[in-house]
């Protein structure tokens, strides 16, 4: 049951390693960071394209229908696969939710969406490096299960990814890319080793995250309602983070920042191979991989900001794998969304040394 709770409300991403004038470089786990110009411009037009391209080409379980560079990689969930191989035997309808995230300096593109395996609904992240009109490298996350089942007809229901993420950011206000990465990760820094103590003003106000298609922030909680005929519909309201409460499990009902001051994240032992793979400066948004660790033993009792001891999150070791995008203006964090999978513990992406797999520190 925990499990499935911490499934409900869980966690976000981790990066890589590598330096360029000081600033971590993405080339040495994924083929470098050329501009598109150099590898031969494609634009959101044309990204967007080879994205419905490739999911239609999974549906058809056929790898021929693609542009592909010679040599292409390919991995799924973590694991380096033959292309074909995996959810390319399984796929069987592409879905209705489709949100991409362009980085038109680099020559890649993100996508998090649904898609059908087997009938059922799942969710699925994607990134995709293109090469002179040729995809180069695929790597994917395929989110299984009766969580993502339900999270994947969520999300169809939804219809459509918040407007926000098509929001371009004014030009005025534009930041750099590393000025995108650095707010976005200040989120896995405030995760790890959650103790309510930081400063969380990165958080906007009005900032939502979406987990496997489920909402795990604000959520509206039921409250027992009554009217004078007795059959009224239950009132609603989204708690906050009550101090004096001074509560032993955080809730999904919590605002962002709120979840993070309650300190009742601790379990997040590490948030490692955080790669910023993706950065659309247009419209503000960061897409990132990486992994969330839960060494659980003694790391799992640990102290609330208000004094108390607590003991929560996974029992046994094991570990988030994540593709997590963020929506960053003017310094804070709107929105968050993410597509994550259990995997065994320190398990490492296929884009990565060691070294920088077991690092905490961003890489783009």
């Amino acid at each position: 049951m925990m499990r499935k709770k911490y499934c409900f409300f869980a966690v976000a991403v981790a990066l890589l390693v590598g330096t360029l004038a000081g600033q971590p470089l993405l080339a040495q786990a994924s083929g470098g960071q050329k501009t598109a110009a150099a590898a031969g411009a494609c634009n959101r037009e044309c990204l967007n394209g080879l994205v419905d391209k490739y999911l239609d080409a999974v549906v058809a379980h056929d790898p021929s229908q693609l542009p592909l560079a010679k040599p292409v990689k390919f991995t799924e969930n973590g694991q380096r696969l033959e292309l074909g191989d995996g959810f390319w035997r399984t796929a069987s309808g592409r879905g209705t939710y489709k949100l991409y995230v362009d980085d038109l300096e680099t020559g890649q593109v993100g996508f998090m969406g649904t898609m059908r395996e087997a009938g059922q609904p799942v969710v699925v992240a994607l990134r995709l490096k293109v090469r002179r009109g040729q995809i180069a490298e695929i790597e994917t996350i395929v989110a299984r299960g009766s969580m993502s089942e339900r999270g994947a007809a969520n999300l169809e229901k939804l219809g459509a990814p918040d407007p926000i993420y098509l929001q371009e950011v004014p030009a005025a206000e534009r930041v750099s890319r590393a000025e995108v990465i650095k707010t976005a990760d200040k989120y896995f820094s405030g995760m790890q080793m959650n103790d309510g103590k930081g400063d969380y003003s990165f958080f906007a106000d009005d900032c939502n995250r979406l987990e496997n298609g489920m909402q795990t922030t604000n959520n509206p909680t039921p409250m027992q309602g009554t009217s004078p005929s007795g059959n009224a519909p239950p009132a609603t309201v989204s708690r906050r983070y009550d101090p004096a409460l001074n509560p032993t499990m955080y809730s999904a009902g919590w605002p962002c920042k709120d979840q993070f001051q309650s300190g009742l994240l601790h379990f997040v032992t590490r948030i490692r191979d955080r790669r910023f793979v993706i950065v659309d400066r247009e419209r503000g948004i960061a897409f990132a991989f990486g992994f969330f660790d839960h060494a659980a033993g003694n790391t799992r009792t640990f102290q609330t900001p208000g004094g108390r001891t607590v003991t929560a999150g996974p029992q046994t070791p094991w570990t988030w794998e994540i593709c997590e995008l963020f929506k960053v203006q003017g310094g804070q964090i709107h929105r968050i969304e993410a597509v994550l999978t259990q995997s065994p513990y320190g398990m490492g992406s296929g884009w990565s040394t060691w070294e920088q797999s077991m690092s905490d520190q961003a890489r783009w």
